[in-house]
């Protein structure tokens, strides 16, 4: 297996989060994670840890940056606000937006005693954000990022008629969510549309390839509308990144984001962020 294939593996497959939920998920330790991704056990926690490393390194390199620097010290929080970023592999993956940004809250805020969540699960669409929203309830947070929708516009087959969730009922989810956590926590709440793809690229992957997975950028920027629409603010990934976004911000599936992908990511998230009042 190649290291690009490794690196994969554990950026998007990802089991110590897919099987968090289970009964018996918090006794699996990485031998057991290993093996189900066909791994040698050192080969994961050697990799695991390169990659925790290398967002660090990119939250370091973001806070280098006076302006960005500034940016997180204008951003609207208080002592002890607990954050949470919810989502699918996007914001699960250990390099993400969200590993980042609380890397740079740790370290440019560590006064502020300001915790972050990272609730997500890869594969996820805005229906499981339905039932998971519990998760987000129950934790009481001062700040809610949402980052769902983007499996919504999966596809399976060469020929496809429909996505897997119809656009009308992505709609009634969002509705739905902006509704809860409205009625049940005192959240401020942020939105990012889901950025586009490489259509090509995500079907001719082996590793999405397998299960005819596809997506079209057309059924991604309708979701990004759905989530614009409304008064709520909005980081819009769809516009910023382009579509299909730049190919060194996206992985060889022209689906998930390099680590120069969720750095950039990062960067919008704060920068629309510490325009907030």
């Amino acid at each position: 297996m190649s290291n690009e294939q490794v690196n994969w593996l554990l950026k998007v497959i990802q089991p110590e989060r897919s099987l968090a939920s289970l009964p018996g998920g918090a006794s699996f330790d990485q031998d057991a994670h290993a093996a189900l991704l066909g791994l040698p056990a050192e080969v994961y926690v050697t990799e695991l840890g390169c990659l925790q490393r290398e967002a660090s390194e990119a939250a370091s390199a973001l806070l280098a940056d006076q302006d960005v620097g500034s940016m997180i010290d204008r951003l609207p929080l208080r002592k002890g606000d607990n954050i949470v970023a919810f989502g699918d592999s996007l914001t699960s993956d250990q390099q993400s937006w969200a590993v980042i940004l609380r890397e740079m809250l740790t370290t440019r805020r560590a006064a502020d005693e300001i915790s972050m969540t990272i609730s997500a699960v890869a594969g996820e669409t805005t229906t499981h954000g339905l039932v998971r929203f519990g998760e987000i309830a129950n934790s009481q947070p001062d700040w809610v990022f949402f980052l769902i929708g983007t499996n919504d516009a999966r596809t399976q087959g060469p020929h496809p008629s429909k996505t897997l969730v119809h656009h009308e009922e992505t709609a009634r989810n969002i509705a739905e969510l902006r509704q809860r956590v409205a009625a049940e926590t005192k959240a401020r709440t942020i939105w990012i549309t889901p950025p586009a793809v490489n259509e090509a690229q995500v079907a001719a992957h082996w590793g999405l390839a397998r299960f005819s997975v596809r997506f079209r950028n057309e059924d991604l920027g309708r979701i990004a509308e759905i989530v614009r629409n409304g008064d709520v603010p909005v980081i819009d990934a769809f516009a910023s990144l382009g579509s299909p976004p730049p190919s060194d911000l996206l992985m060889d599936d022209g689906l998930h984001l390099t680590l120069a992908g969720q750095k950039r990511m990062a960067f919008e998230v704060i920068r629309g962020w510490s325009a907030l009042r």
